[in-house]
């Protein structure tokens, strides 16, 4: 990477980092101040509190994405992090359950996921997008855990209301970052490997395949907001002090993470990706089963975090790798777009239906509500198909019509380890998906260097 595509990945990293922090970091601690508001002894209320912020970013962040495509990435990323400073401050002084639950809207609203994506994809050529995209993945994946461990104690620190002003205020520093640290993009295009387009919305929701990995992330998200509306008070019932709490996160999330290691290795190199995936829904399933039959241990409950978060962190890992697999070359961003809404409907929905069955039926039928989802999951995943090995690259190509991206495309298609080619003459980029092992790369550059001495000549 470039000096300019480093700034990029690590301005925007933080960015999207901030803003999934102030997420996350009250997932482990609202239940307990719920308790103590007007409204909020109904689980049904502290349910949707928790997750209506995935309701409104699952229904706005593919429009934002696309209106970033009409007045610039900056100006929208601009515009969610003060709705997400709004909404958080709306939570922060909220004097009733209602209040927070409009704050949460408020801060789903702020729906900056795609834009994020979209003004990366502008600042970083094809060759390192992947590399851009990855550092972004894995900053969510550290917020998560950093968000689980300190909440606890910051909660007893500044309170519930402290800590959403605090998200507020680290939304509005997240503009300056986006204003002085990450560049200007000299041109912003349409990157259909990071874009939602309307014209690929029909084959994406057509494929069988790629369905089962969206029905697959909303569970894993219902599950996991469902479980955080009794898995706090389970912990306070067996005995450990609410600002205790990061005492058992902490070490799951860690350890959850260090064992998750081997099985991506072993599943990368060879090429089990779906056995691993199916052991890791069951293992989820168990885990989820544990947690409800081991209430009043903290040893069994701690082991049941290890279980269910070794299995999760898998989970979350491995799907997004699942999808670049499966979709269509040309339609990898609408895909990724479809299953990014899934995931927070699946917050939303989780957290919701989970809250009013608890309210109403008790802790054992939200366990049940998170094993059916999950039984039916592990079902869908055993009878897919096993993705293919390969890799998405994608080239820069120089200007060409319709008819010369064709024949290109053709002739990519041809080279020894491409599964699928698809040059693109108006992004000006080929997109392939190629073989873990046994790709002629050397036989692709060849191809194009010779398209652009051909393309030099006509133009001469």
């Amino acid at each position: 990477m470039n000096q300019t595509e480093k700034r990029a990945t690590i301005g925007l990293a933080g960015v999207y980092g901030l803003r999934m922090f102030g997420l996350f970091i009250i997932l482990p601690v609202f239940a307990f101040y719920a308790e103590h508001l007007p409204g909020g002894s109904n689980y049904t209320l502290i349910g949707i509190a928790l997750g209506a912020y995935g309701l409104t970013q699952a229904l706005l962040q593919i429009p934002m994405g696309w209106l970033s495509d009409r007045i610039g990435r900056k100006p929208v990323i601009y515009a969610g992090l003060i709705l997400f400073a709004v909404g958080s401050f709306t939570a922060a002084f909220a004097a009733d359950i209602y209040w927070v639950i409009i704050g949460r809207i408020i801060q789903g609203a702020g729906a900056i996921s795609a834009a994020v994506m979209a003004l990366a994809a502008d600042l970083t050529r094809e060759e390192h997008r992947t590399k851009a995209m990855a550092v972004i993945g894995m900053t969510i994946g550290l917020v998560f855990a950093l968000s689980l461990a300190v909440a606890p104690a910051l909660s007893q620190w500044i309170g519930v209301p402290g800590i959403f002003a605090m998200t507020g205020v680290l939304a509005l520093f997240a503009i300056l970052i986006v204003k002085q640290f990450v560049p200007d993009p000299r041109i912003s295009l349409f990157h259909s490997d990071t874009e939602a387009s309307p014209e690929s919305f029909a084959s994406v929701l057509r494929n069988k395949q790629l369905l089962r990995l969206d029905y697959g992330i909303f569970a894993l998200h219902a599950t996991l907001m469902a479980l955080w509306l009794v898995v706090p008070l389970t912990l306070r019932e067996a005995g450990v002090a609410a600002e205790d709490h990061w005492q058992i996160y902490l070490p799951v999330l860690f350890f959850s993470m260090l064992l998750i290691i081997p099985a991506i290795i072993y599943g990368e190199k060879k090429a089990k990706l779906k056995q691993i995936f199916v052991a890791a829904i069951a293992l989820l399933l168990c885990g989820q089963i544990a947690l409800a039959l081991t209430a009043g241990s903290v040893i069994g409950i701690t082991l049941a975090l290890l279980i269910f978060f070794t299995a999760f962190n898998l989970l979350e890992a491995s799907l997004p790798s699942l999808i670049s697999k499966t979709a269509p070359v040309g339609a990898k961003g609408t895909a990724i777009g479809v299953y990014s809404s899934t995931q927070f409907l699946g917050a939303f929905a989780g957290a919701a239906i989970g809250g009013y069955l608890m309210e109403n039926y008790g802790n054992s039928a939200l366990f049940a509500f998170c094993g059916g989802l999950l039984l039916i999951w592990l079902i869908l995943a055993s009878t897919m198909k096993a993705p293919a090995a390969v890799r998405s690259k994608a080239y820069h190509v120089r200007k060409m019509d319709f008819q010369q991206s064709r024949d290109l495309s053709l002739q990519l298609a041809a080279v020894p380890g491409v599964h699928e080619a698809l040059v693109l003459a108006d992004e000006r980029v080929a997109y392939l998906k190629v073989d873990m092992k046994g790709f002629d790369e050397e036989s692709v550059n060849r191809l194009l260097e010779e398209k652009e001495e051909q393309t030099d000549g006509i133009s001469q």
